[in-house]
């Protein structure tokens, strides 16, 4: 006979699993189907996709009856989730900066690594740390920052952290928290299910690469109860990129 807490356990995970099976199906059929442009609503595919993970857990809180503030879909604690997703942006930013400086130095004066480059002709464009300048940030770049915020990052974050964590770590409590997050089985299956669902649209090097950032937007979550600072940390790193660009490109 299956004790109590075992049962509740394998219930949980069963939620898990069978949702994001789910949802993996139907965000893998929008990115390889709908890769389609159309004016204001921007790529469908994208748009569906974003539908997909803001439904999902809305879906199981309503049947569980169980709010989504309760998966995180808060503000609360408003200042502690700024101050975690500034210290992010604020270690992270510099890193990646200097990163992207130093390969494209190698990957420029290399016929073989230039391939790995994002864009061809950057090479031209590049004048390393000389050429770092004030980016011009237009509206065009503001646009697509709070496409990254509200379109990508929060569907995200509500789904894999807000729904998907806060249900494995009811099953599996971490045993270890840093800083008031929990660091376990939890976080590492959540963080595993964020990269493979990436596949189908960033292919393995650069899908699986965000397991990696995807560890530290679990454990804010899992640290203020919010997947606020996860979502404005989550936004950051994708327009890193781009910003980047600006600042060392000419």
């Amino acid at each position: 006979m299956v004790d109590a807490p075992a049962q509740k356990r394998a219930e949980l995970v069963k939620l898990v699993l069978v949702t994001y099976a789910a949802v993996a199906a139907l965000v893998t059929a929008a990115v390889l189907l709908l890769d389609i442009e159309l004016p204001v609503v921007g790529n469908v595919g994208g748009a569906v996709v974003a539908v997909v993970f803001l439904y999902a857990p809305v879906v199981v809180g309503w049947r569980r009856r169980e709010d989504l503030s309760g998966y995180g879909f808060t503000t609360a604690p408003l200042r502690r989730s700024l101050i975690t997703a500034g210290i992010y942006i604020g270690v992270v930013g510099p890193l990646f900066v200097a990163g992207y400086v130093s390969f494209h130095q190698v990957a420029c004066d290399s016929p073989s690594l230039v391939r790995l480059l994002r864009r061809a002709g950057q090479c031209v464009r590049f004048d390393g740390w000389a050429g770092i300048h004030a980016p011009a940030l237009t509206l065009g770049f503001l646009q697509e920052s709070a496409v990254q915020l509200i379109v990508v990052a929060l569907p995200e974050e509500l789904f894999f952290r807000g729904f998907c964590l806060e249900m494995l770590e009811r099953a599996f409590p971490p045993r270890r928290r840093i800083l008031g997050g929990g660091v376990g089985l939890a976080l590492v299956i959540s963080t595993a299910m964020f990269a493979l669902v990436h596949l189908p649209r960033l292919g393995v090097v650069n899908g699986l690469a965000t397991f990696f950032p995807g560890l530290v937007f679990g454990w804010m979550r899992s640290s203020t109860r919010s997947i606020l600072a996860g979502t404005v940390a989550h936004a950051s790193s994708n327009m890193l990129v781009k910003f980047t660009e600006a600042l060392v490109l000419r």
